[in-house]
């Protein structure tokens, strides 16, 4: 059982053969009470202070708990942000290169279509040149033919 102030304050001493001095025993006592008070006080302020660390901690606690979930929640929406950023990243490329193949495919077309087009306009171009020549030539001919005639027939003159 805890000793209290009021159980040092009404402690009764027996009285025996030259015992203590009553004034002194009762001073010291008292003074015992007093210190034995402030003793109690302290202890209950420090129990409430102890009280209300506890709860702090506890209130901490929960605060870096509340923290600690937030920054896994935080680190997995960044690592899901990321994922999901490559992915797009990845198809934006993969468009990329299937337009760029594709406009490489028609510029090759167009250029099969172009070289086949000027194939064709220089066969054209030999043709021409050939029917020119030819008819230079028949020109020719016919020219030499009447110079001929006209220097036959100003000699027979």
């Amino acid at each position: 059982m805890a000793l209290t102030p009021n159980d040092i304050h009404n402690k009764e001493f027996h009285r025996g053969f030259r015992g203590y001095a009553e004034n002194e025993v009762d001073e010291f006592l008292d003074e015992v009470v007093r210190e034995f008070e402030v003793l109690l006080r302290e202890r209950q302020e420090l129990r409430v202070q102890v009280e209300e660390s506890e709860q702090r901690l506890a209130r901490f606690q929960e605060v870096e708990e509340h923290l600690q979930r937030a920054l896994v929640v935080a680190q997995q929406t960044a690592d899901e942000v990321r994922h999901n950023a490559q992915r797009e990243a990845e198809l934006i490329v993969r468009e990329a290169q299937q337009r760029s193949d594709q406009m490489l495919d028609e510029a090759r077309t167009q250029l099969k279509l172009l070289e086949h087009d000027l194939l064709e306009r220089r066969r054209e171009l030999d043709v021409w040149k050939a029917r020119v020549r030819s008819l230079l030539e028949s020109e020719l001919a016919l020219l030499a033919d009447e110079s001929g005639s006209t220097a036959a027939a100003s000699r027979e003159e």
